[in-house]
């Protein structure tokens, strides 16, 4: 009998050893989400902030917009100026168009706001729910572990009737004992919870819709400078399309890792004013597009620091399709592949910002950038790992270009 007692011992030992390591685990895997709740209440809080003050820029960017679409259109009507009535009509539209500007912006802070708070309520709850899992866990390991290290009828008596050796099941243990044997078992449900990361809404979901009407104006005809293209890359004759040669890829490198150096830089540069231009990213499945400040070597050696570039990135990857900002690295979420994507500049007021062009909408936008020398439109492939790509990129244009502000 004591052979099998102690043999019977030594089993449920391994069983409570076995559930002790289950539950450090656990531990530690609540632990780690319950740190990351904490941190993801933090970062959406700063997320919400830079969202409100990107809103608020381009708020500030469409009404300068709009005023100067304003003042040209009264000096096209200067030769009706007695015509007061129709003056008036153009104020009146303008205010009229100012106003929406704002009650669409506000409802766009309100939006924000609203998505913010239902992100931060659905974290406190997951905060709560992943720290109730680890006090928990931590009162069923210490009592684990005071288990594991007792004697061998101190083991067994604690044990539920149904589960104990016959030669103890006429044994009667102090209600006390049964408590802590009623303890152990009930936890096993709590083994068996599974504890997951809040789903919270993306604030880049919030879209800013909408484009200028002045970007039609502000357009730029941009070419692409054979002298600062990368080895690597075809151009077209007009200079508008860029695409990868074919044999030239270099297979050598890490496969994993994206190279983007497959850079070209516009012929044309700016140092003042307000300029737009649109790409076609459609049949590329990784690019990037943005702005180059610094100077530029010939023949692909454009300085490479990732601090003189304002880029948007995008990249599909099987049918998972992202898009990044830089400075910093930031991930963007869309819910589908771009097709078109315009790229606003603004030199006095230092804003960069790219759109949506398909859908209309604000992608992401930099302001007060503080910048140095002539700025240039910079334009990426992504140089892939062997096989050859189809990829290509397109400066579109539309209509007439007033380029007066720009220096070649």
């Amino acid at each position: 009998m004591v052979c099998g007692i102690q043999e019977a011992a030594e089993n449920y030992r391994k069983l409570f050893q076995e559930i002790l390591n289950t539950s450090r685990e656990k531990l530690e895997a609540a632990k780690s989400i319950l740190t990351d709740e904490q941190e993801r209440m933090a970062m959406i809080q700063e997320e919400e902030q830079n969202f409100k003050k990107m809103i608020e820029s381009e708020y500030s960017m469409r009404l300068r917009l709009l005023n100067e679409e304003c003042e040209q259109n009264l000096q096209r009507q200067q030769e009706c100026v007695s015509d007061l009535n129709l003056r008036e009509t153009l104020l009146n539209q303008v205010i009229k168009l100012a106003t929406e500007l704002e009650e669409m912006f506000q409802e766009m802070l309100q939006r924000l706001g609203r998505v913010g708070r239902e992100n931060m309520e659905k974290l406190k709850e997951s905060e709560a729910r992943a720290s109730e899992q680890v006090c928990s866990l931590l009162k069923l390991i210490v009592e684990l572990e005071k288990k594991c290290g007792e004697g061998t009828l101190a083991l067994l008596k604690c044990l539920d009737l149904e589960i104990r050796p016959p030669e103890l099941r006429e044994m009667n243990f102090c209600c006390a004992e049964a408590a802590q044997l009623s303890f152990l078992f009930r936890s096993k449900s709590l083994l068996l919870e599974h504890l997951e990361p809040a789903h919270i809404t993306d604030l880049s979901l919030c879209h800013i819709r909408g484009l200028s009407s002045m970007f039609r104006v502000l357009q730029r005809h941009l070419t692409l400078d054979p002298e600062t293209a990368h080895p690597c890359l075809a151009l077209s004759e007009d200079l508008r399309t860029m695409r990868l040669r074919h044999g030239q890829q270099d297979g050598a490198g890490n496969p994993e890792r994206l190279d983007f150096s497959a850079m070209v830089l516009a012929a044309e540069s700016f140092t003042s004013g307000r300029h737009y231009w649109e790409v076609d990213v459609g049949k590329a499945t990784r690019w990037q597009v943005g702005i180059y400040h610094g100077s530029a070597d010939a023949k692909g050696s454009t300085a490479r620091a990732s601090g003189e570039k304002v880029l948007l990135t995008g990249s599909v990857m099987g049918t998972e399709w992202t898009l990044w900002v830089f400075p910093p690295l930031k991930r963007l979420f869309l819910e589908k592949k771009l097709d078109t994507v315009g790229v606003f500049l603004d030199c006095e007021h230092g804003q960069i910002s790219f759109y949506n062009v398909t859908e209309t909408s604000l992608i992401y936008n930099f302001s007060h950038c503080a910048f140095q020398g002539a700025l240039r439109p910079v334009f990426s492939l992504c140089i892939p790992n062997g096989d050859t790509s189809p990829d290509s990129l397109t400066i579109l244009q539309h209509g007439p270009s007033c380029d007066a502000t720009v220096s070649p």
